[in-house]
């Protein structure tokens, strides 16, 4: 908890800028601002370093309560005569263009810059832009909207003054402090007559009309004022914030949209195992002779088969084994969002619990998959473990190094340095891959799990299918429930990652987790009766793909959003873009998946623990 008391220095931090118009971040240092002189770099967890966000000192500081009116911070000078200064010009020029954004910290508070948008309403944005430019058709773009004196054609203004507004709430105890609870600017633009001694008037400061001998120079000013806030609260601060962002009406829409397709489903599952399945069972019970079971039909015909080992048992127990430690991982970090240890102001708090809860969880991953390796019959236990070690993980790990070239080559902040790559690599081996091998030896060592029928040893011809009962149509349409009742919440977190809004509704999100589950188990117990009724025992593998299919709909989601919702140019973010979807869809497969596999497993085993069989 920080506070500051009364008379004391404000300090005030930058963090990299960064942009909706494409995927590579910056650090602070790598534009050409006014640089603090010494300055202690506060310390970044885990999840802040693989996030790309890079907290300095900044040169701006306050002293509390004491007010500041044009204030200059440093001149820039750039040399057009000389490359090195016309190439950090340049850089400037098309960081405004894409309309790069600071993002500036005050006592773990963004500073936010408040306008209104549409209705009236006001948007508070935890970030301000570097500039704007006006377009040689004589068209603002970005920021230069907000004044009419932003009017010259192919013009670039920039942001070189800024107004801050610090809003604190005194506590009133022994000794009287004043902890702040509202950090806000606005951002302007002045073509300073005298550059050592500004006055902040004047017209904007664009960056052609001031060329002077073949040079141009900026000066940096800002102003700061204090107001005292009674009404706010320290532990209420970031509500005016997140309240800007809120979207809750959207969201209530999308839950009961996704409670409407449950209670549709839950019909569909109850009506089967109340009404058909029981027919069913009292049937093939109260049967006699065995003449009468070869007149029979139906998913009794096919229990000597249903336990058959599937094809490629290896591969879907490592998937098993994976997709389980990926259930678990995203449970307890909802779980632990919803109680409020995972917000945004505990940063890079989301992304460290994940990491370290899929380093921690490896035993159960090796635990599942070495005992359905086991029951498939399976005898290479050792590729097993290895597999379960290394394949999916190494694939999300090729993935993202491969980005992480990408982003060094490119020269940005959000390239995870080379020091908690290694860091990260000593948690998979050193933790993540003995955790795993102790699960699987538990998971070898006990016995097979027992099926409630025995399996024959010829297999069952399957009869000819419709086309409904085909594996394909199965699979595709099992997948459209699931995403049906999730693609709502899948904008807003897509916004918080590309747009960089910042996501905090995690008691929703846990909700239409707990819906995704739900929904995905009924739609794969759905279509697995079916096809067992067709006489289809095949089901282990359909039943993963069924469920697991709604990755490919988030990914064809992905692919649309990219079109059609986000402004992103160029080669290199359009990579990042699609290489980090990539990860993200086959860690929503593998999660997905297992859900709908453990769905039918159980459904299964259930139906023929209950019928007699000779």
């Amino acid at each position: 908890m920080c506070s500051c008391f009364l008379q004391s220095v404000i300090e005030l931090f930058v963090n990299r800028l960064d942009s909706v118009e494409s995927v590579l971040p910056y650090e602070y240092t790598a534009f050409d601002f006014c640089q603090a002189e010494g300055g202690k770099r506060p310390s970044e967890n885990l999840g802040q370093v693989l996030f790309g966000e890079r907290i300095e000192a900044s040169p701006y500081k306050f002293t509390f309560n004491q007010k500041e009116t044009c204030r200059h911070v440093c001149t820039k000078e750039y040399d057009l005569n000389k490359p090195e200064y016309r190439q950090k010009l340049q850089f400037l020029k098309k960081s405004m263009l894409l309309n790069y954004q600071h993002h500036w910290i005050v006592d773990n508070m963004p500073v936010t810059w408040c306008y209104e948008v549409e209705d009236n309403q006001k948007f508070c944005n935890p970030g301000f832009p570097i500039g704007c430019y006006v377009t040689k058709e004589g068209h603002p773009r970005g920021a230069c909207v907000i004044s009419s004196e932003f009017h010259d054609s192919d013009t670039y203004y920039i942001f070189n003054h800024v107004d801050i507004k610090i809003v604190y709430h005194v506590v009133e105890n022994e000794a009287p402090r004043a902890r702040l609870v509202a950090a806000k600017l606005e951002p302007k633009s002045f073509r300073h007559t005298t550059m050592d001694n500004p006055d902040c008037s004047g017209l904007p400061m664009d960056l052609r009309n001031t060329i002077k001998d073949g040079t141009i120079k900026i000066a940096y000013t800002y102003s700061v004022s204090f107001e005292e806030n009674k009404e706010i609260r320290w532990a209420s601060r970031w509500d005016y914030i997140l309240e800007s962002m809120s979207h809750t009406h959207i969201q209530w829409f999308s839950i009961m949209n996704s409670l409407v397709i449950v209670l549709f489903l839950s019909g569909m599952v109850a009506m089967i195992m109340l009404r058909t399945l029981h027919k069913d069972i009292a049937r093939y019970n109260q049967m006699d002779s065995t003449e009468d079971a070869q007149e029979e039909f139906g998913w009794k015909l096919v229990h000597g088969d249903i336990f058959r080992p599937p094809r490629k048992g290896m591969l879907l127990s490592v998937f098993l084994g994976s997709g389980t430690q990926i259930l678990i991982m995203t449970f307890v970090t909802l779980f632990f969002a919803c109680l409020g240890f995972l917000s945004p102001a505990n940063r890079g708090a989301l992304m460290t619990c994940a990491v370290v809860l899929w380093v921690l969880l490896g035993t159960p991953a090796g635990y599942v998959a070495a005992r359905f390796y086991k029951s498939f019959g399976g005898e290479k236990w050792k590729t097993n473990v290895l597999l379960t070690a290394f394949l999916c993980p190494g694939i999300v790990f090729a993935d993202f190094f491969i980005m992480n070239l990408i982003l060094w080559g490119e020269g940005s902040s959000a390239a995870i340095p080379f020091g908690t790559l290694v860091a990260v690599l000593a948690l998979w081996f050193c933790i993540s891959v003995p955790l795993t091998f102790l699960g699987a030896y538990f998971g070898f060592t006990k016995n097979a799990i027992e099926h409630p029928v025995r399996t024959n040893q010829i297999p069952r011809q399957i009869p000819e299918q419709s086309f409904y009962t085909k594996p394909l149509p199965g699979i595709v349409m099992g997948g459209i429930l699931p995403f049906g009742c999730i693609f709502i919440q899948l904008f807003f977190i897509l916004n918080s990652i590309w747009s960089h809004q910042m996501y905090y509704m995690f008691g929703f999100l846990f909700l239409v987790f707990i819906i995704l589950v739900i929904t995905c188990s009924e739609a794969t117990i759905l279509l697995c009766y079916f096809h067992l009724c067709a006489e289809d025992y095949h089901w282990q593998w359909r039943s993963f793909l069924t469920s697991g299919f709604t990755a490919v709909y988030f990914l064809i989601y992905a692919v649309h959003y990219f079109f059609s919702k986000l402004q992103i140019t160029g080669t290199a973010s359009t990579i990042l873009y699609f290489g980090y979807t990539m990860i993200m869809v086959l860690i929503f497969f593998l999660f997905t998946g297992t859900i709908g596999f453990f769905a039918c497993f159980w459904f299964v085993t259930k139906i023929y623990s209950v019928v007699k069989v000779d």
